[in-house]
């Protein structure tokens, strides 16, 4: 179908931000907009897709879905049923399975024994280092939780997943992971924590088919190579920040990933029940982290949320890597260098009034999903109510 050359807004990128706007520009203010996407699907990082062996995956890393926002759970539930989860991680160290985020169950897996709260609070009283206002990842740790636990599970998973040192980053990265004394192992503490029942893509479809005819798609596109022949009043964009001003001040630091799937048939299934604890499974829990063990950072078995009804499971091998030609950038680097060069890029962002940047690349800053799906819900919300006043 031809595409339409003359409309409202323009979108570049198909994730959660350019789906969530072109829908809510359609519906609520009757605005047309068109997506223009570089790769060949909608959903972005949250794609997901049936693998060979027919399984479903998110094929750009876990995505858990949580969320404390009433508002945006509203939203989204227009458009898919919900599976409702508990996202369970372990972390694989010393040749065990430790219970992660650190808990009470920790605590009695490192000492041998049950324990209880008042005596593993007088462990962490003992051993934290105190630092009133903790200015990198390694002091906001070894102010919790001392150098012991700091070192089996966090050192190591850091170098890895960010390939600087803790005391290089800002204390947000590693601070993002709960410390617990009571036996709470559930790695997200949001009240709203779920899947959609369908998936991702399908939640996407269904946004779009929402819409109607007032928003294309064009996929496999670079939105440059159309832009000039593109008329419009708005533009969105969603794609990286300083790629958007050409790196006029240089690059932003991004770190990459590898992904590395392997499925696994009823039968080879078999022989790991003894490991998996669950019939169907390759390991106990749907994400096990290796701070200290392999190239790695993670193995995830994303069926463990799912609960998708399927003999075969597919595990995926997640491997840190640098960012450059050929590769998606998943992760802004928080630190304070990059943090300057962040801010002189948003400085330019202003000279633009007839244009967004909204998501995680755009604004080089370390979104969930359900922060993203607000912010394009209030930024449409904008844009639409200055285009037909």
């Amino acid at each position: 179908m031809p595409v339409d050359k003359d409309v409202d807004v323009l979108i570049v990128g198909a994730g959660f931000a350019g789906v969530v706007a072109a829908e809510q520009l359609a519906t609520q203010h009757g605005l047309r907009s068109l997506i223009v996407e570089k790769r060949h699907h909608l959903g972005g990082n949250a794609y997901d897709e049936k693998d060979a062996a027919g399984v479903l995956l998110h094929r750009y890393g876990p995505h858990y879905f949580r969320s404390n926002s009433d508002k945006v759970v509203q939203y989204l539930s227009q458009f898919t049923e919900w599976l409702p989860t508990q996202y369970q991680v372990l972390s694989f160290t010393n040749d065990q399975y430790w219970q992660f985020p650190i808990n009470l169950n920790t605590y009695e897996q490192l000492i041998g024994r049950p324990a209880t709260e008042e005596e593993f609070q007088q462990y962490l009283n003992e051993k934290k280092v105190p630092i009133a206002e903790p200015a990198n990842s390694e002091e906001v740790m070894i102010s919790q939780v001392g150098w012991e636990l700091y070192e089996k599970f966090f050192l190591g998973y850091t170098l890895k997943q960010w390939k600087r040192h803790p005391r290089e980053l800002d204390a947000s990265v590693c601070g993002r992971i709960p410390v617990r004394t009571n036996r709470d192992n559930r790695y997200l503490k949001e009240d709203f924590q779920a899947l959609p029942k369908e998936g991702y893509t399908r939640m996407f479809e269904s946004m779009l088919a929402a819409a109607g005819d007032q928003v294309q798609v064009l996929l496999n596109t670079d939105y440059r190579d159309v832009l000039s022949g593109i008329h419009f009043k708005h533009m969105i964009y969603t794609g990286p920040l300083d790629e958007f001003f050409d790196h006029r001040f240089g690059a932003l630091p991004y770190r990459s990933l590898r992904f590395e799937n392997e499925s696994f048939t009823p039968e080879q299934l078999q022989l790991r029940e003894p490991i998996s604890r669950k019939k169907g499974f390759w390991q106990p829990a749907m994400q096990v982290n290796y701070p200290n063990d392999e190239d790695f950072t993670r193995i995830v078995e994303i069926k463990h949320a799912t609960r998708q009804d399927c003999e075969n499971t597919t595990i995926v091998r997640e491997y840190p890597d640098d960012y450059g030609p050929g590769k998606e950038p998943y992760y802004p680097v928080p630190h304070p260098e990059s943090d300057e060069l962040r801010r002189r890029y948003v400085e330019l962002t202003k000279q633009h009034p007839n244009l967004s940047f909204i998501g995680r690349l755009a604004t080089y800053r370390y979104y969930n999903m359900d922060q993203i799906v607000a912010m394009a819900l209030t930024e449409s919300r904008k844009i639409g109510e200055a285009l037909v006043s």
